[in-house]
């Protein structure tokens, strides 16, 4: 199993076209599976402001592993809302296609959700939750176009990349797959009693598929350390397994066409890519970037706990690390993979960072809303009050050797730049709020 295996786990219908050019399967099989990918249209309704391209060439997809709560997947999860997603990433494409990294986001992640199209007539309120629950609000009414619309608007807001294109991967046509192959093994350490995943294994090597391979990859508390930071892991380890087997045994029509017939149908796209062809030429650009220059990492994040401690379910993204991951990507720069790990190993907790909010807007009340965002973030805030003049830009002043502070503050506000104030006798950064504030990360 090689690295190159484990891009496959953003859409395992990429690896069924890649078989397809292999095997040379008929003209009237293309045309079938070219048929069974479903595209939505998502331009008119992600709206306006949206990132800038600071990278032409280079493309950024969005993956989501769709959790349905329609249909044959209504025996999950119960009580929630009608569309789920359980694996969301973004994978970077390179614009000379000689590097690829792929970002994955924790479902847990804490950010803000932007105003989105419900698709029954109402428009959410913009609110902080966990990042999936996107998907849930645009999918209200079971439209995958509008639940990848808000997810993209999400993901856009959150990490600053412009998404060019997005996939989606159903629970159904995952277990067809799986189904096809006659199952993949796996080696649980321990046994796995999850009601929730409706999962029941014994420890040991042993085959699963369908209910259990599904199971097996949704199952979260009942393994590991229960994060889904650990299902995460899980799912990569299973698809490179997904992978390596159908590259192995797929040899006859029959099993082949099976095979690709659930994936394919599995799989909704945006509409530039909807299509075997454009799919496939995806994957080849893919397939062509050497196997130690495809980067895999994790938004670097903490325990939302460190910094709001009734939160004991959801993870924070890390700063100022994952703002210089998501701004290296925007500008098509190689992320090294080890180097982020290393300077995410001691993090900086926003409730470290003690800071007084100076309204330098002239609008009245300004200070204490901007200290009431800072606080919903984790922040300390010490105080407000109104800068001794107004200030066109909004600027972070620090104490001689608080520099990292400085840039934890500053990494959530757009276009903030830190200045160090040899005058301060305390601990606690100034913030002061601009006429160009724009609201927090």
């Amino acid at each position: 199993m090689t690295r190159r295996g484990r891009i496959l786990l953003w859409s395992a219908g990429v690896l069924a076209l890649l078989i397809v050019g292999a095997a040379g399967t008929g003209a009237w099989v293309y045309r079938q599976l070219d048929g069974n990918i479903h595209a939505a249209d998502v331009d008119g309704k992600i709206g306006g402001d949206r990132p800038e391209n600071l990278s032409p060439g280079s493309k950024n997809i969005l993956v989501v592993g769709s959790d349905s709560r329609d249909g044959d997947n209504a025996a999950y999860g119960r009580g929630l809302t009608t569309m789920q997603s359980d694996t969301l990433m973004v994978m970077h494409l390179a614009a000379d296609r000689k590097w690829a990294t792929v970002v994955s986001l924790p479902r847990d992640s804490w950010v803000r959700i932007p105003a989105c199209d419900r698709g029954d007539g109402n428009t959410s309120d913009p609110h902080r939750f966990k990042i999936n629950e996107s998907f849930a609000i645009g999918g209200s009414g079971g439209d995958v176009a509008g639940a990848a619309a808000c997810t993209i608007k999400t993901v856009e807001q959150s990490t600053g990349l412009r998404i060019d294109h997005f996939a989606s991967v159903d629970f159904q046509g995952f277990k067809g797959m799986v189904n096809a192959l006659e199952g993949i093994e796996v080696c649980p350490r321990t046994p796995i009693r999850d009601p929730k995943a409706h999962l029941d294994l014994e420890a040991g090597c042993q085959t699963v598929q369908g209910e259990d391979a599904l199971g097996y990859v949704r199952t979260r508390y009942s393994v590991g350390d229960g994060s889904d930071l650990g299902r995460i892991g899980r799912q990569q380890e299973f698809m490179e397994a997904l992978a390596a087997k159908a590259r192995k045994t797929l040899t006859s029509p029959a099993d082949l066409y099976g095979f690709l017939d659930s994936a394919t149908r599995s799989i909704t796209t945006d509409r530039a890519l909807a299509g075997v062809k454009p799919l496939a030429s995806l994957a080849s650009e893919v397939q062509d970037i050497p196997s130690d220059r495809l980067t895999f990492v994790t938004v670097p994040n903490y325990a939302r706990e460190a910094d709001v401690p009734t939160d004991k379910a959801n993870v924070v993204w890390q700063y100022p690390q994952a703002g210089d991951l998501f701004r290296s990507l925007a500008a098509d720069r190689e992320i090294d993979g080890k180097a982020l790990k290393k300077a995410a190993a001691n993090p900086l907790y926003a409730r470290s960072v003690q800071v007084r909010v100076l309204n330098g807007t002239g609008v009245s009340g300004r200070a204490a809303q901007v200290a009431e965002e800072l606080r919903a973030l984790g922040f300390t805030v010490l105080g407000t009050g109104n800068a001794p003049r107004q200030a066109e830009r909004t600027a972070v002043l620090h104490p001689p050797g608080m520099e990292n502070h400085a840039r934890v503050l500053t990494s959530r506000l757009h276009g903030a730049k830190a200045d160090q104030d040899a005058r301060s006798a305390d601990q606690a950064l100034t913030l002061i709020v601009g006429q160009d504030y724009d609201g927090v990360t």
